[in-house]
């Protein structure tokens, strides 16, 4: 099942419904069991797939929307598992794949296919993919073993850890930034100060939410924000001129990624708190 998901600006935001701002930006129906499910989208023409394989494998296969005969003909994409253990077959050889780890594809591979190790308590593939110009090699990044960055203060309730996985100064990619951040316990907020970066589109993907717990995400120009409750699984689009920033219930862990001009981490335009509106 494929979702598109086409261009909107920030002047539809001021006049938006709650839920036509839900249907805009929001996914909510990304981990289905037994299926992939992809959103296409104009941002930067990013495509996110969802994977969760129970008593099969599920393949990765190419969706109209970008006329090629394999996903990754002139794709890349950056995977992780948000799940309980499994693995990614890809052009064959078997990448093993706990809760946390991360795989980079390039362009080129053929054949991927997505596989639970226990069929009661499947994986969840998040894949984030973006148009590529050339090939880089398959990499597999474990948990914590990417470039690991301790952000935020306890006092400010944004205490987090930042694990940078496709990056340029880690795995290569032409254009996918990739990693995960995990909020310690007592710590809710994400990304605050927030920001914007005109030079790239965003997605986050909330994960490790409580049932009975949600995220308030924060979206729209600093000068006109609005909000998003999202659950366990959600996927919110960030378009570029919009920050992305966010204060849970209760702890939690979100899947960041990024494709775009350039693949700088820091390359980002600060908001002040006390000028967002």
């Amino acid at each position: 099942m494929t979702a598109v998901h086409g261009p909107t600006s920030p002047e539809q935001i001021p006049g938006a419904t709650q839920q036509q701002l839900r249907e805009r930006y929001l996914v909510e129906d990304l981990f289905v069991p037994g299926g992939v499910r992809t959103a296409v989208t104009h941002y930067d023409r990013v495509v996110a797939v969802g994977a969760v394989p129970t008593d099969a494998p599920l393949a990765l296969e190419a969706v109209p929307e970008i006329r090629s005969d394999q996903f990754l003909d002139h794709r890349e994409i950056g995977i992780v598992n948000i799940g309980a253990g499994g693995a990614v077959v890809a052009d064959g050889e078997r990448h093993p794949m706990a809760t946390g780890a991360c795989l980079y594809l390039g362009r080129g591979v053929r054949d991927v296919s997505f596989e639970s190790d226990d069929a009661a308590a499947p994986a969840r593939f998040y894949g984030f993919s973006a148009p590529a110009h050339t090939t880089y090699p398959t990499a597999l990044v474990e948990p914590g073993q990417g470039t690991v960055r301790e952000l935020g203060d306890p006092l400010t309730s944004n205490r987090r850890t930042l694990n940078q996985y496709i990056h340029e100064n880690g795995v290569r990619s032409c254009q996918v930034v990739m990693g995960v951040t995990q909020l310690h316990p007592g710590s809710m907020w994400n990304t605050m100060p927030a920001h914007t970066h005109d030079r790239r589109t965003e997605f986050y993907v909330y994960f490790d939410v409580p049932e009975d717990a949600r995220v308030v995400h924060l979206m729209g120009e600093p000068s006109e924000t609005r909000h998003l409750l999202v659950g366990d699984g959600g996927l919110v689009l960030s378009p570029s001129w919009s920050i992305h920033s966010g204060v849970g219930t209760s702890n939690y862990s979100f899947v960041w990624a990024m494709a775009g001009e350039n693949q700088s981490f820091d390359d980002m335009d600060g908001v002040a708190i006390v000028d967002m509106r």
